[in-house]
C-alpha cells in the first residue's frame, strides 16, 4: 500500500489566501528553557492550507464542518488533469471521468506552482460556474481542486461556492497535486472537528493498493 500526503504544511511563512489569518507557531514551554516539555500556541484560520469547505461557509443554516457526513469526504476519488494554459476550466474543458464518479480532485498548472516552492500568486486555475453545474449534474458529492479558492471572482458574488455548497457538495481546497497519478484512487480526507466550523484545515491522502 502507497499513501501520498496531498496537504499543505502548515509553518510560519506559507502561502495564505489574502485576508487570511497567516499562520503562527508560538513555544509555550520549551525543554530547552527548563521546561518539562514542549508545548506551542497555534495561530491559524478555518480555512489555512489545504483545509474543507462546508455549506456553512456560504449558505446560512448550511451544514456546519462539524456535521459533514466522513462516508462523501473518505472513498473512491478521481485524479483528473486539466490541459496547461486553462485559467478558467470551462464546460469544454472539463477532462472525462467515468460515470459514477462521486469525488473529483482537480490537478492544474497549480499544482507545478505549488511544487516549485512559489508563494501565492493571484493568477490561479479555477472553476467556472458552467462546469460546477456540470458536476452537480453528474451527482459529484466532494470536489477538490489544487488552488486556495476554487473559483476566480472579482466581483465576490462567488458563483460556484454558491452552486456546490448550495447542492451540499463540500468543496477540499489547498490541494498538492503534483504527485499524485492521475485515475482512481481511495481519498482519506478528515477536517478538524471544529463545532459549528464554516472551515475546517484538513489532512488529505490518497491511497493506492
Amino acid at each position: 500500500m502507497r499513501w501520498i500526503d496531498l496537504s499543505m504544511p502548515l509553518r510560519p511563512g506559507m502561502p495564505t489566501f489574502p485576508g487570511d489569518v497567516p499562520f503562527r507557531v508560538e513555544r509555550s514551554t520549551a525543554l530547552e528553557k527548563g521546561d518539562p516539555y514542549n508545548l506551542s500556541k497555534l495561530f491559524l484560520g478555518s480555512h489555512s492550507g489545504t483545509h474543507l469547505d462546508p455549506p456553512l461557509h456560504f449558505v446560512p443554516n448550511g451544514s456546519p464542518v462539524d456535521r459533514l457526513d466522513l462516508g462523501v469526504l473518505n472513498g473512491p476519488c478521481v485524479v483528473v488533469d486539466v490541459r496547461p494554459g486553462i485559467s478558467g476550466i470551462g464546460l469544454e474543458d472539463l477532462p472525462s471521468f467515468p460515470l459514477g464518479t462521486r469525488r473529483i480532485l482537480f490537478r492544474t498548472a497549480n499544482s507545478a506552482r505549488w511544487a516549485s516552492g512559489e508563494g501565492f500568486f493571484p493568477e490561479y486555475d479555477a472553476l467556472t460556474l458552467p462546469a460546477a453545474q456540470a458536476l452537480i449534474e453528474r451527482g459529484i458529492q466532494l470536489v477538490g481542486i489544487d488552488a486556495f479558492l476554487i473559483e476566480s471572482d472579482t466581483t465576490e458574488k462567488y458563483p460556484v461556492h454558491h452552486a456546490l455548497l448550495g447542492a451540499g457538495i463540500p468543496i477540499l481546497e489547498g490541494l498538492l497535486l503534483s504527485d499524485a497519478p492521475l485515475g482512481r484512487h481511495e481519498l482519506e480526507c478528515l477536517p478538524l472537528r471544529i463545532v459549528d466550523g464554516d472551515g475546517g484545515p484538513a489532512r488529505a491522502v490518497l491511497r493506492m493498493d
